[in-house]
């Protein structure tokens, strides 16, 4: 079989210490903002000159918080049907693949010259952990990348359908505006695998430095608590 080797470039830097909460596709919830920082020998703003000229990039990552040695299968289970129809992985963005790879379309914010970590870009619109592995950036391109009436396929079934979230006045009053702003926005898009229907169970995940826990009860999600971790 014939392989080939890839180097690390950069890594990610999030509000989202682990996978859950994190948005199911880039872009939906636009106010989320990461910094890609570049290691430490490709750390030369020569190789991001002229960047800012694009208003998106697109970052290939690797899924690093995938399950390490497990087996790919050429079918799989995508939580947005439930876990209960298999799909062909090809026809899925399932990190459980031959190659465990990711694409993401960001909105490109600025690009800065770090003192100590060279460029630093910007972006908005993540859906990747902290720390998340990438091993390319290349320029978004609308008047080739851009296909408005492409087919969506399942992925489309459930777009659009956004809860409404309850964030009780005690718990808003702790949060600062851009915080709340953000998770919000995080919340209403149903942070749960889609085959979750539990009124009673209480989720939680951590985003931005808060452990945050929420239920939901049809299409109403109601915030539980929202703790600064120390």
């Amino acid at each position: 079989m014939e392989t080939y080797q890839f180097n690390v470039i950069a890594k990610i830097h999030t509000d989202f210490p682990d996978k859950f909460g994190l948005p199911r596709q880039s872009g939906i919830v636009k106010g989320l903002t990461g910094r890609i920082v570049f290691e430490p020998e490709y750390r030369d703003f020569s190789a991001v000159r002229e960047l800012e000229q694009y208003s998106h990039i697109w970052v290939i990552w690797i899924f690093s918080r995938a399950e390490n040695g497990k087996k790919w299968s050429p079918t799989v289970r995508p939580p947005r049907l439930g876990g209960n129809r298999r799909i062909g992985v090809f026809a899925t963005r399932s990190p459980y693949r031959p190659n465990p790879v990711g694409i993401s379309a960001l909105k490109l914010e600025k690009v800065e010259n770090d003192k100590k970590y060279g460029p630093v870009i910007f972006v908005s619109g993540i859906d990747m952990c902290d720390s998340t592995p990438i091993i390319d950036i290349k320029p978004y391109i609308s008047f080739t990348d851009s296909y408005p009436n492409a087919l969506n396929g399942f992925a489309g079934e459930h777009y659009g359908k956004a809860l409404d979230v309850v964030i009780p006045e005690t718990i808003r009053a702790a949060l600062p505006d851009d915080v709340f702003n953000q998770l919000y926005d995080v919340l209403s898009e149903d942070p749960r695998p889609r085959y979750h229907d539990d009124p009673d169970r209480i989720y939680g995940f951590i985003f931005c430095g808060y452990e945050v826990k929420f239920r939901v009860c049809g299409m109403i999600l109601t915030v539980v608590s929202a703790s600064r971790l120390p």
